[in-house]
């Protein structure tokens, strides 16, 4: 005769029958062990980068194409704030706080893109060359330059207002100063987009030129402050656009520097009052 269970065994033996197994960290639930099945979902991932030759030169091509346009909104920037000095208009400020903000963001975008690219290419093994390597590093190095430069177009905007109460014309060494900035940006942002690193050495040989003019602006500047002819506060207004000029022709130089590199693996370096190109390191 079979033993007679209890209604204690029972209820065991049902309640046992309804408990989930033990699980531990690091166990997976599938689908099967899911109350349901439905609620149990892969998060969709973005495929990777694919990195080949030609592909790495398709994103290449749109990184540079992307700086040449960072470059032409840099020197548009420039322009505006140089026009709104020299019109002494106080509405040219918040126009070229507008037009930094939109330099700012592309900056960063470019940026991003370039480490895409190279974590993309790191993590397929894509054995990118020097000339590639230095090449996405040109970019990331002439983008941070330029966006320096729209800073100094910044603090030139924000020195308007000592130059508005002016009653003297502008000097003319101002606008030739002025000018020469403009036209070395120019000659830096195309050396970069047309990979010529020869007009890149006349931005370097440049750079002279407009600390020449900047002596000749201050000269003037103290000279005019000592005949009654401008207030201090005019003064302390030029002398800071001048030296905002020197530091964008500086960062302008720092372009051209980069573009050589590019081109050659040279390194190039200002010493002992001239440029030397260095050769690349074995």
């Amino acid at each position: 005769m079979a033993p007679t269970e209890s209604g204690a065994d029972h209820a065991g033996r049902a309640a046992s029958a309804n408990v989930a197994p033990k699980r531990y960290a690091g166990d997976r639930l599938s689908r099967s062990d899911s109350p349901n099945p439905r609620c149990v979902s892969t998060p969709p991932s973005t495929p990777p980068m694919s990195v080949t030759h030609d592909t790495f030169r398709q994103n290449i091509d749109r990184l540079k194409t992307d700086l040449a346009e960072q470059g032409l909104r840099v020197q548009s920037l420039i322009e505006t704030a140089f026009e709104a000095v020299f019109a002494r208009d106080p509405a040219g400020g918040p126009r070229v706080a507008a037009m930094d903000e939109s330099i700012d963001r592309a900056d960063v975008e470019i940026e991003k893109s370039a480490v895409r690219l190279l974590t993309a290419a790191t993590a397929q093994s894509a054995g990118l060359g020097p000339e590639q390597l230095r090449l996405v590093l040109t970019i990331v190095k002439i983008n941070n330059e330029l966006e320096r430069i729209a800073d100094a177009g910044v603090g030139i905007a924000e020195a308007i207002p000592g130059n508005a109460a002016a009653t003297i014309p502008v000097p003319e060494t101002f606008r030739v100063l002025a000018n020469s900035v403009i036209g070395i940006l120019r000659d830096a942002n195309t050396s970069f987009d047309k990979a010529n690193p020869a007009l890149a050495r006349v931005v370097l040989l440049s750079e002279d030129a407009v600390g020449a003019f900047k002596q000749a602006l201050i000269r003037e500047t103290q000279a005019q402050l000592a005949r009654g002819q401008i207030s201090a506060d005019l003064a302390f207004a030029r002398l800071e656009i001048a030296t905002f000029c020197q530091v964008m022709a500086d960062h302008c130089t720092n372009i051209a520097e980069q573009v050589i590199y590019v081109a050659s693996g040279s390194i190039v370096r200002h010493m002992k009052g001239q440029w030397e190109e260095l050769p690349p390191p074995a």
